[in-house]
């Protein structure tokens, strides 16, 4: 018999009000990579235990990345009353050894029903560069409230980047946006006038 590490997860408050971050003492996910689901039919094959989670009636987002996962709700229930259900339940599920993740879901293809066609971007000289910052500087402090960001493309002096987890539709991720990540681009590239996010829908 092999022995069980013991699985400790704890929550922590996100500055997103709907969203909560339960993070455990062991890696879910390869580092750097993270995954979304807003519905159970949504992780159904590729992620167990976020379709799992989708089976408490408030759930209505689950994100993972390296060791942690954001649980979105509804407004049905405060916090309070679902903190500790979700830890213990989640802390049951890796302690047993279970699946977190199956495989990767193929990027969602933006539905083409508007005259703006799906967007391609084409690299850019600073895309490198821009990436390099956003992981060192911008990443820990993402994940650290619960969420990812992703890099899209550069283009006019405009960084486009993805927001993913407690990030996206967070009151403070604007002024995260703005205040903090486009400062620093700027600081350490010129070239960068303005960052933006894109819509994950």
């Amino acid at each position: 018999m092999t022995q069980k590490v013991p699985i400790t997860v704890y929550a922590e408050m996100t500055p997103n009000p709907s969203t909560m971050k339960f993070v455990a003492n062991k890696y879910l996910l390869i580092t750097g990579e993270s995954v979304e689901f807003t519905s159970q039919a949504e992780a159904k094959g590729y992620s167990p235990l976020a379709e799992e989670l989708f089976n408490f009636p408030f759930v209505t987002g689950v994100f993972m990345a390296s060791n942690f996962i954001t649980i979105t709700k509804n407004e049905a229930l405060s916090w309070d009353f679902v903190v500790m259900e979700l830890r213990e339940f989640i802390r049951e599920y890796l302690q047993d050894g279970k699946e977190v993740l199956i495989m990767m879901p193929q990027p969602k293809a933006k539905p083409v029903e508007k005259e703006n066609p799906t967007k391609t971007y084409a690299p850019s000289e600073y895309d490198d560069a821009i990436v390099a910052l956003l992981d060192e500087y911008v990443r820990p402090a993402v994940e650290g409230d619960g969420g990812a960001i992703e890099f899209r493309n550069f283009e006019d002096g405009i960084v486009t980047v993805l927001l993913k987890g407690s990030c996206a539709g967070c009151p403070s991720s604007t002024a995260t946006l703005k205040g903090g990540i486009e400062n620093l681009l700027k600081q350490h590239l010129p070239e960068v006038k303005e960052v933006v996010a894109e819509d994950a829908e």
